[in-house]
């Protein structure tokens, strides 16, 4: 992974470059952790070797896997960054395109990158807080809470 701050001030935007192999949302919580950001957009573009989305399942209050088990193109990457219990954490959800024209998308639970991921993140001098919601089985951003 490669980074470099393009915006200065209380609003940093950064340009990260993942490398062929790593996974996108290990290096970007990694990368946010190191970074210590508490409110940020994230946006993304590139290609997996490999990819695993996730549709919540409300009755079970986790995650269905959907594997994907090709190289694929990440059409679309959004997502945000919040302080959790673990420290900062991403929250992204992706579509991706297969050979045959046909897309996968949902919550972003690991990518292989290949070749690259070009990833843009907007920090803001604000800190969300996420808090863990055991009636609905996951950490959402929190307005009344401070991190």
């Amino acid at each position: 992974m490669k980074w470099q701050q393009v915006q200065d001030g209380p609003s940093a935007v950064y340009v990260v470059v993942l490398d062929p192999g790593e996974d996108a949302v290990t290096e970007l919580t990694a990368f946010a952790r190191d970074r210590s950001l508490g409110a940020s957009q994230v946006t993304a573009v590139g290609a997996f070797s490999e990819a695993v989305v996730g549709w919540f399942d409300r009755d079970a209050k986790d995650y269905r896997r959907v594997p994907v088990g090709e190289q694929c193109e990440v059409l679309s990457l959004i997502g945000d960054i919040a302080v959790a219990d673990e420290g900062p954490t991403p929250h992204l959800h992706a579509v991706v395109g297969l050979s045959d024209g046909s897309t996968r998308g949902g919550h972003l639970l690991s990518g292989r990158v290949w070749p690259t991921l070009e990833v843009v993140v907007r920090d803001s001098p604000a800190e969300l807080a996420k808090t863990h919601r055991p009636e609905i089985g996951l950490a959402l951003i929190d307005l009344e809470a401070r991190p």
